[in-house]
């Protein structure tokens, strides 16, 4: 199995933001994404006043991607793997996919203040989605008090 990421970097999150796409990737025929850990920092929150809670939701399966974000190229963990096979990767997407069969694989959330890394064993229980699907979104579901600055990264693998 090949492993690639795909990753931000200070990115802004406004209050003008309700839910938002922070990964959204489309895998190519013939090929699956097995998701291995997402990894979300907030760079902009260090004082007790500001604390909030995110809310976070796993997704696989919109039909129409998000519009607004911008295009994201998955690097191999290992610099002599070959490209990934995935067609499409966008990051940070204030406009959400929609429509198709969604279903829920993960819900979950963290406090700004402490970060987010959420872990799967690659030979077992980690999210897969193929074309069929059409997608997988990572998606805050809630709006933010205040703006706030954050970084994230995303792993996965190439099963085959």
């Amino acid at each position: 199995m090949r492993g690639y990421t795909v990753e931000f970097e200070n990115v802004s999150v406004t209050t003008a933001n309700t839910d938002y796409d922070h990964f959204e990737g489309s895998p190519t025929d013939e090929r699956g994404v097995k998701i291995t850990s997402i990894v979300l920092d907030v760079l902009s929150e260090l004082g007790d006043a500001q604390e909030e809670h995110i809310r976070l939701r796993l997704i696989r399966g919109h039909a129409t991607s998000g519009s607004g974000g911008s295009t994201a190229t998955p690097r191999p963990v290992d610099p002599v793997d070959a490209a990934a096979g995935i067609s499409s990767w966008e990051i940070n997407n204030p406009t959400i996919a929609s429509t198709g069969t969604a279903n829920n694989l993960l819900s979950d959330g963290f406090n700004v203040r402490g970060g987010y890394r959420q872990d799967w064993d690659e030979n077992g229980k980690a999210p897969f989605t193929t074309q069929a699907e059409t997608t997988v979104v990572l998606r805050q579901m809630n709006t933010v008090t205040d703006d706030v600055s954050m970084s994230g990264t995303l792993s996965y693998v190439e099963p085959g």
